[in-house]
């Protein structure tokens, strides 16, 4: 099978399957790979293959408005972790996997680890979620402890940094802000613990909360952190309008 089958091959999955680009791509690498890595062989240049682009989308913003009349529908942990989506503009994956020892109520700032690009950076924590996440630790440093008392109480850690501080896995800092309800096997160590909770729970919730708003965009709960950037671009754009009237005005 050459170029020109190849090409048959891809336009038929685009044409006949109506499949996505991404999928037409793996198709395309899937060959390359059991030419080279299984048969042995040089399929050659493929110069008349055209890799397949993804069409851009337009992404489904929340309005202040919408976001409102999800959030009073929510209560709990899943109200907490929802308005750090929308308020600290936090990816679904980076509020999960959030640490008690990267929220910081003094500075009002949570420290996002490994986030997109495996990237770190500081992201705000707004005042509203202050007292309600304060009493949210409480309780979790009480699940902690029982854990403790029960002998277990040991959280995963990237980067194996136990094998340098054996004792870290046990202590508070290091412990998940929104834990799972039950423990479970670590499928990696064979050890029992407490990993951080599902990140379905908040996807089936939200999603339920948005039927019932009777919400035009029935958009998934990951948009509450894209909701935030259009505020920010409005008061930026306040901040230079003030800014300009007060050169003017100089």
């Amino acid at each position: 099978m050459g170029t020109p089958e190849i090409n048959a091959f891809l336009s038929h999955l685009a044409v006949v399957n109506r499949v996505a680009a991404s999928t037409r791509n793996q198709a395309l690498s899937a060959i390359l790979f059991l030419y080279k890595e299984v048969l042995g062989q040089e399929v050659g240049k493929l110069e008349g293959v055209v890799r397949a682009k993804k069409s851009l989308k337009l992404p489904v913003v929340f309005t202040v408005e919408e976001v409102q009349a999800v959030l009073v529908r929510l209560q709990g942990s899943a109200l907490l972790m929802a308005g750090l989506l929308y308020g600290s503009g936090l990816r679904l994956m980076e509020c999960v996997r959030l640490r008690v020892k990267d929220v910081d109520f003094h500075y009002r700032q949570l420290v996002v680890r490994d986030g997109k690009g495996q990237k770190d950076r500081v992201t705000m924590l707004p005042e509203r979620v202050i007292e309600p996440f304060d009493q949210h630790l409480a309780r979790v440093k009480a699940i902690h402890e029982q854990d403790l008392r029960d002998g277990m109480g040991a959280v995963y850690l990237p980067f194996a940094p136990d094998k340098k501080y054996p004792n870290a896995a046990k202590e508070w800092g290091w412990q998940y802000v929104f834990p799972a309800s039950i423990t479970s096997i670590d499928p990696r160590s064979g050890i029992r613990r407490r990993h951080h909770t599902d990140k379905t729970i908040l996807q089936r919730l939200s999603s339920r909360r948005s039927g019932r708003a009777k919400l035009p965009n029935r958009a998934p709960v990951t948009r509450f952190a894209t909701a935030l950037q259009p505020i920010f671009s409005k008061a930026a754009m306040t901040f230079e309008r003030c800014r300009n009237s007060s050169v003017t005005a100089m």
